[in-house]
């Protein structure tokens, strides 16, 4: 039986290190390409065609739910799953709507990430436990709660800090002047931003604001 052909995208180095350790020593898994940032995991995808794709969220430039969006466009039976540390259940979703049949959390057990990378390998799509019991929950909510169309939120996926970030944004402001206005660093406004894009599946700020203006956020 041939071996699962694998791809790690992640731009920390040493959690890709910690990652090929664990796999060199399974035997239906072959690491056949590593990356760093998402140009990079495109570029190494189009030469090596891997079977399964490990592919962290937050990389800088594209992020991995782009990178997902274009590698299923082209070749939608490859296997992606997303890796983070955020548990939020928009990123769940976006990750799902890109195409990826995989989700797990970076700390989740070796033994469960070998699982997860064994099924998706099959042609499954198969979510984490701490994943799967959040989606479990969100769809209960979605059908037991009272719908209240006066209490409805612009953008559910993004949190309340990101809410303020887009609102901040379509009102004109830059980085800076957001950072100062919520007391924030640059940087952390700039994660916000990547994060909002991310979300809402927008390229840059002026699609965010087309969005948030539509959604009445201004």
């Amino acid at each position: 039986m041939l071996p699962i052909r694998l791809m790690i995208a992640d731009d920390h180095k040493l959690f890709r290190e910690g990652l090929k350790a664990l796999l060199s020593i399974t035997e239906d898994i072959e690491i056949v390409a590593e990356a760093g940032d998402g140009q990079t995991a495109l570029e190494l995808f189009n030469t090596q065609l891997p079977d399964v794709i490990l592919m962290d969220i937050n990389m800088p430039g594209l992020n991995g739910i782009e990178v997902t969006q274009q590698i299923q466009t082209k070749y939608p039976n490859t296997g992606i799953i997303m890796l983070t540390m955020l548990e939020d259940d928009a990123s769940v979703f976006a990750a799902m709507r890109a195409g990826a049949r995989g989700y797990l959390l970076k700390g989740a057990d070796p033994s469960e990430m070998l699982a997860v990378i064994r099924a998706v390998a099959e042609g499954q799509a198969l979510f984490g436990s701490t994943i799967a019991k959040r989606l479990m929950n969100y769809f209960r909510d979605l059908y037991t709660l009272p719908a209240s169309p006066h209490l409805a939120t612009p953008f559910p996926e993004l949190s309340e800090r990101e809410l303020e970030v887009l609102k901040l944004i379509s009102q004109g402001h830059n980085n800076q002047e957001i950072a100062q206005k919520l007391v924030l660093s640059p940087k952390t406004v700039r994660n916000h931003i990547t994060s909002i894009f991310s979300k809402l599946q927008v390229a840059d700020r002026a699609q965010a604001i087309v969005r948030a203006r539509q959604a009445g956020l201004q």
